[in-house]
């Protein structure tokens, strides 16, 4: 089953925009200012619109849950969105010349190889399954607020300039860590779904 033929058969309370999905997308929109600040290396825009970002991420999620607005479309497009803020903020980083330290472009290289291969995956699962359940599990919400607080952390640095290159270093291995541990955690779940499923034998 092809990802439109899924998206069309889905009932249309599935396919609803909701408020919850309107402030999802409101995040969407604020990411290519957060970037254009980050060229000019306007530090201190770029830390405020990351933040209402982020608390935006946490808002819409409480709305969805305390208005009963929880949707497909919304579960697929909340996580979806996250990870574009993040993966455009840590390209930018990499690329663009900062005053003190940069993110390492392998860095940027491992965490865009794992985003692609949860993507596969949940891919294979729609197109084989002809649905999919979307629950992040707590190894990868810990890394994204990780990911967040250290993009946070990397901002205030750049504005105030700060050069703790320990902290750096530190907080950089912490990130790494977190990601490769959350994706062996996620092909973890996929697989154990993939046997209950029985495309697997156990």
């Amino acid at each position: 089953m092809s990802i439109i033929k899924f998206f069309k058969k889905l009932p249309l309370k599935e396919k609803r925009v909701t408020w919850a999905t309107i402030i999802t997308i409101l995040r969407l929109c604020l990411i290519p200012i957060i970037i254009v600040s980050m060229i000019f290396q306007e530090w201190g825009v770029a830390f405020w619109l990351f933040v209402v970002a982020s608390f935006s991420d946490v808002l819409d999620g409480n709305i969805a849950r305390f208005f009963d607005q929880r949707t497909f479309l919304g579960a697929c497009l909340d996580p979806i969105v996250d990870k574009i803020l993040i993966l455009s903020v840590f390209i930018t980083l990499a690329f663009v010349q900062s005053p003190l330290f940069s993110i390492p472009k392998w860095f940027v290289f491992i965490i865009l190889i794992k985003e692609i291969l949860l993507l596969l995956g949940a891919l294979i699962f729609i197109m084989i399954n002809g649905k999919i359940e979307i629950h992040p599990t707590i190894l990868g919400k810990t890394t994204m607020v990780a990911q967040v607080f250290f993009i946070i952390w990397l901002f205030a640095c750049y504005f105030f300039k700060w050069v703790p290159v320990k902290t750096y270093k530190f907080s950089l291995s912490l990130v790494l860590i977190l990601v490769i541990l959350s994706l062996f955690d996620y092909i973890r779940v996929g697989l154990g779904r993939a046997k209950k499923l029985g495309f697997l034998k156990s």
